[in-house]
């Protein structure tokens, strides 16, 4: 089938959040070196952005025509990673790292920051969110580098909804950079799929289907108010609820009784009802509906190297400039510390005065 031609037209402005005028006031802080916040959380996962660019244009993400990405001088440079990555993991007791973008294997010093990173003492958990588009060439130098885990951005296998959802004709190699990765021995492998109404929620059994048979685990993300366009409807946004209810005539869902320490999925053994069989597990992350706020144990770099306490904050905290003006590390991790004794109770979603962020994902980095 030939590929539905696609209208670019000129890249929107590249959109970025405020930058706080002041640190928050921490004369109530605890004396503790740890990433604390005023109610009772510490971070010890950081989420840091290597590029706002990206290979893919979903809907969910990005305006057709993209956006205008950061130069190499603007972006944190491979060394600067490694450095602030260190700050976090011996001053602030960071314990996992995940890699995200845009797509971060567009940077091809990948593999360079995670053998940096894997060599820190203490050495921390290690991990990459893609698109898996090159995935495939590349799969066993990050393993070899350290990389530990990595999750998939996948919506659909069906090649003509990829490309709707995607606006590439790109199935082919993302499927390749899967297989790669299996073949280099990772593990686990998760995918991460958004569901659109009317798009591909209907394909949701067969794409569990296709992760179970695969040893893939699956992730349902519920859509969150982070597209460039700012067309978000939550009326019309398929829930967790609905992922119980698209799956329910195939497969018994079953909660796993485990505790999640932070982690954004609600977990399930997934039964098949035909026969009975136990195919494995799959995930349901319903930030909306039934959001984990207060077990939240994440911070946020982006690729200019500014902290976001939260997906949604509307604020961020600059570490590069301090970085670039040689302060030393204690005083990046002060400045650190002060930004997340400010991050709030929770997204906000459910509020009346609830704002979207300048930002979308592809700039904040998922």
């Amino acid at each position: 089938m030939a590929s539905r031609r696609i209208a670019l037209g000129m890249p929107k402005p590249r959109t970025t959040d405020e930058t706080a005028d002041a640190l928050p006031d921490t004369s109530d802080r605890p004396a503790t070196p740890d990433l604390a916040d005023r109610y009772g959380r510490a971070a010890t996962d950081l989420r840091l952005s290597l590029t706002d660019f990206c290979n893919l244009r979903c809907t969910y993400c990005m305006p057709a025509s993209g956006l205008t990405f950061l130069n190499k001088e603007q972006m944190l440079s491979a060394e600067e990673v490694v450095h602030l990555v260190r700050v976090g993991v011996e001053r602030l007791g960071i314990e996992q790292v995940r890699f995200t973008g845009g797509e971060p294997l567009t940077r091809p010093d990948l593999e360079e920051i995670i053998a940096g990173v894997a060599a820190l003492s203490p050495r921390p958990d290690i991990s990459l969110t893609t698109n898996a588009i090159g995935l495939d060439h590349r799969a066993e130098r990050l393993r070899d580098a350290g990389l530990d885990r990595i999750n998939v951005s996948l919506d659909s296998v069906v090649s003509e909804t990829f490309e709707r959802l995607s606006r590439r004709p790109l199935l082919h190699r993302v499927l390749a950079g899967i297989d790669g990765a299996r073949e280099s021995g990772m593990d686990p492998i998760k995918v991460n799929s958004v569901l659109l109404p009317g798009v591909n929620d209907h394909e949701l059994p067969e794409l569990l289907d296709w992760c179970l048979a695969r040893d893939l685990q699956l992730r349902v993300i519920e859509q969150m108010p982070l597209d460039a366009d700012h067309i978000w409807d939550r009326s019309s946004m398929i829930t967790a609820a609905d992922v119980h209810g698209l799956l329910a005539e195939r497969y018994l869902l079953t909660p796993v009784d485990e505790e999640r320490h932070g982690a954004p999925a609600e977990l399930f053994e997934v039964t098949d009802r035909a026969n009975g069989a136990h195919r494995g597990r799959v995930g349901i992350i319903a930030s909306v509906t039934r959001p984990f706020c207060a077990d939240c144990r994440r911070t946020r770099l982006t690729a200019e190297g500014r902290v976001r306490t939260c997906l949604f904050s509307r604020e961020e905290t600059d570490l590069r400039g301090a970085l670039r003006s040689g302060g030393d590390d204690e005083a990046i991790a002060e400045t650190w510390r002060a930004a997340h004794w400010g991050k709030k109770a929770g997204h906000g979603m459910d509020q009346d005065d609830f704002v979207q962020p300048e930002r979308p994902m592809s700039a904040i980095g998922g």
